[in-house]
């Protein structure tokens, strides 16, 4: 395969007629212009290949000079000081970034796309990869974000629901507007509880992604969930999957059903098919409805590293408490690894040391009584 052939090559991004009057960011902008085009070749989301861009440029900017002029130490001093501020990068930030960046040098270090002749001619440099084992870090951990994150205990979700609750009953009372928005945030949060969805996954929801299940016709209309913007995985359009409506958790159904036929209305959504209708008569989108979420923890004095993410946590762990196989729970939140399922899961000391006393007791009954076995 000739280089020209291959997306994002120098003389597919360059025209060969054409000289630049300063070379350099001349270059370096090509560079990232062929890189885009072989990431869209790629089938990649357009946000991911952003963020890689603009990471590049932020790294190009600390160390004021351009790719053929990198060292191996300019990264390590990049990350140094991206590790040492007021707000400090999560670990899984560090190693992606860290990535992605491995990834842009392999690009034009990669003698198909010849970027490197060009640099070579142009500036007498190449550029070289500067991403490795000994100064990177190591995924040596399955979990890698942040320890405080996790799952509510059954006080702190009841209290978080009270307060979404309360909200809505301190709205009424002030006799003003924000009461349809405070029972929207209140049935909100419930649902993502109830079905584990993502923001997006939730932000997506239509109303006809309410399905009846035939296994449970007692839910009518809201027996299980379709969510069709599930997290995608490179390359990929976004996952589908049902969750069904668990019994333990079938109180949303009335929730949604009065939500659904007695309130949406009230936002005068037309023909829109959006679930979570804005005051504006739009989808309500993700920032907000993180906010809410906020605006709801802070009401009830949770503490704030429980984050919207949680309640996806909680969800998970109350599954496994509940009795239901790690691949039903891993089904349900659309994970493609048990694996993965498993690191969401922070099941109470009540649970674990109802599972003690069942094996307590069975093997009483083994040893006849006596719970007396070998020493």
């Amino acid at each position: 395969m000739r280089a020209v052939d291959v997306p994002g090559a120098f003389r597919l991004v360059v025209p060969g007629n054409v000289r630049a009057l300063d070379p350099a960011p001349a270059m370096f902008e090509a560079m990232l212009a062929g890189w885009q085009q072989q990431q869209r070749s790629r089938l990649l989301a357009r946000k991911t290949i952003e963020d890689r861009l603009s990471l590049v440029r932020r790294f190009a900017l600390f160390t004021g000079t351009y790719p053929w002029e990198w060292t191996p130490e300019d990264v390590e001093a990049y990350f140094s000081h991206r590790l040492s501020g007021e707000t400090p990068l999560a670990h899984s930030t560090v190693r992606g970034q860290q990535g992605d960046l491995q990834m842009f040098c392999a690009f034009v270090t990669d003698a198909r796309y010849g970027w490197t002749s060009a640099c070579q001619e142009a500036f007498g440099q190449f550029p070289v990869q500067v991403c490795h084992d000994w100064n990177t870090a190591d995924h040596v951990a399955e979990f890698e974000g942040w320890p405080r994150r996790r799952a509510l205990t059954y006080d702190e979700l009841q209290a978080l629901f009270d307060a979404a609750d309360d909200r809505v009953e301190q709205a009424r009372k002030r006799r003003r507007k924000g009461v349809l928005a405070s029972w929207r945030d209140a049935v909100l949060v419930k649902q993502i509880y109830a079905y584990g969805t993502r923001r997006r996954e939730t932000s997506m929801l239509d109303l006809p992604d309410l399905r009846h299940n035939a296994r449970a016709k007692a839910y009518g209309r809201f027996g299980a969930l379709e969510v069709r913007f599930g997290k995608a995985s490179r390359g990929s359009p976004p996952k589908r999957r049902t969750v069904l409506t668990v019994p333990e958790v079938d109180w949303i159904v009335p929730v949604l059903e009065e939500w659904v036929s007695e309130v949406r209305g009230s936002f005068s959504p037309g023909a829109h098919p959006a679930l979570w209708m804005s005051e504006r008569c739009g989808r309500l989108g993700v920032r907000r409805i993180d906010e809410v979420f906020t605006e709801i923890r802070n009401h009830a004095g949770l503490p704030e590293e429980l984050e919207l993410h949680c309640l996806r946590h909680t969800y998970i762990t109350h599954l496994i408490e509940f009795g239901y196989p790690e691949r039903f729970v891993q089904e349900q939140v659309g994970h493609a690894y048990a694996s993965t399922t498993a690191l969401y899961t922070w099941v109470s000391d009540e649970y674990r040391n109802r599972l003690l006393e069942a094996s307590l007791a069975r093997r009483l009954e083994r040893k006849g009584g006596t719970g007396r076995g070998p020493r």
